[in-house]
């Protein structure tokens, strides 16, 4: 590689242009529309490690200082898990309940499902429907579809039943495994209510 200074020539060896030409090619960070796709497909962790974790200063300065949700729940699943960052669980759940508090619909979905497995925190079943149940109301479809899971397996309140209907009669979807699954659950669903319910529950929506 070639390089003119103040008129000299000077040769580089060819391992110090290719670390320039990479220190170039900066990571750029990621849309809102881009890192709340990552996060429904539970990619964002995976995604920041690909970048080599450039980010990682970018991402806690958007959570920390700009409070903004995707990214308090991005950098709070990252110090959970330790990717990119040390290890802080309680620091990192901290970050996503405030996510999740400030409507976040993944961020609510996840919290919900944390609480129903029991990952980082004890299982808790009453409180993953309360966040299962508000993402859901935003339309979060994963979290319809756990909430009813945890319904039918005897768990939670046989009043959400019909809402809990609602939402999957009412659910849109290109994917045909999970329209599948959304079909299978309503029928499961409505062998628990009067057939009046399940009437009023695929009233169209106003």
């Amino acid at each position: 590689m070639l390089k003119v200074a103040k008129g000299i020539l000077i040769v580089l060896p060819l391992w110090i242009g290719q670390v320039i030409a990479q220190e170039m090619q900066a990571v750029e960070l990621y849309s809102q529309d881009d890192l709340l796709k990552l996060i429904r497909n539970n990619q964002h962790l995976e995604r920041v490690k690909a970048d080599d974790c450039q980010l990682v200063r970018d991402i806690e300065a958007r959570a920390e200082i700009m409070k903004l949700p995707s990214y308090q729940f991005l950098f709070g699943d990252m110090l959970a898990y330790g990717v990119c960052v040390p290890r802080d669980v309680e620091r990192g759940w901290d970050m996503m309940l405030q996510a999740a508090e400030q409507g976040l619909p993944e961020g609510l979905e996840q919290v919900g499902r944390y609480y129903h497995i029991g990952r980082f925190v004890q299982k808790d079943v009453s409180r993953a429907i309360i966040f299962l149940r508000e993402a859901s109301t935003v339309g979060n479809l994963n979290a319809k579809i756990r909430l009813a899971e945890i319904l039918i397996a005897g768990q939670g309140s046989p009043t959400d039943f019909e809402q809990s209907y609602r939402w999957l009669h009412h659910a849109i979807t290109a994917d045909p495994v999970i329209h599948a699954k959304l079909d299978t659950l309503k029928q499961q669903l409505a062998k628990k209510m009067p057939a009046r319910v399940v009437a009023n529950a695929q009233r169209p929506v106003k």
